[in-house]
């Protein structure tokens, strides 16, 4: 049977790269500004959502606009360059970017700038059709158009991709082009919470792929 599903778009932070913890950290810098009390890895995977001001705001009690926002976001993100360097893959990424039998590419809401440099430096290049993180400035917004976008410029339809990610957001911006997801346990959402969602849930990438080959 041929597989109806033949491109693969794989999210970044929290799916390939194992970079939860300095996630974390960064996040309890920019409530430390705040005064507001550390988030544990436990406690961010349970509230984390995008846009994350709407997490920031349940967090601190209170309304953050966008002025406030693109404030910590500048926070957050001089924090995690810093302990960036000491992020690697997750175990099992380049296995399960080889495993797959069909196109791929990358989507991250990372900055563009600095994600294909660290594409190559983790030894990645070639892997994907197309490599697109944030063209802007501030970070934080839903994945939904991000990812039409980036199909567009495949000239990939929506029905033929499957997206693995870590978050309900890469889910419902995948169906949001008439993909499908397979969410995957080891990034900034709790498992419950990905498994109440009611998408097809992975524990590994191996697994996610495995899964992903197989939906219709």
């Amino acid at each position: 049977m041929a597989r109806a599903r033949t491109h693969l778009v794989w999210d970044w932070n929290g799916t390939l790269l194992n970079d939860l913890t300095l996630v974390v950290d960064s996040t309890n810098q920019v409530f430390g500004t705040l005064g507001a009390a550390a988030v544990s890895i436990d406690q961010h995977r349970t509230k984390f959502r995008r846009p994350i001001a709407d997490y920031y705001a349940e967090v601190l009690g209170r309304a953050v606009d966008a002025a406030e926002f693109e404030r910590l976001d500048k926070i957050f993100h001089d924090t995690y360059r810093l302990g960036l360097t000491g992020c690697g893959l997750a175990t099992d990424a380049t296995g399960a970017i080889r495993s797959w039998g069909g196109s791929q590419s990358l989507l991250s809401m990372w900055f563009h700038e600095e994600l294909v440099p660290a594409v190559e430096t983790y030894g990645l290049t070639g892997m994907f059709r197309r490599v697109d993180g944030l063209r802007g400035i501030v970070g934080g917004d839903r994945k939904a158009e991000h990812l039409a976008r980036h199909l567009a410029a495949l000239e990939v339809d929506g029905a033929a991709t499957v997206l693995i990610g870590d978050s309900i957001d890469d889910a419902d911006a995948a169906e949001s082009v008439g993909a499908r997801c397979v969410l995957y346990t080891g990034g900034f959402t709790d498992p419950e919470r990905l498994r109440r969602s009611g998408r097809p849930v992975a524990d590994s990438l191996t697994e996610a792929v495995r899964l992903a080959a197989a939906l219709p």
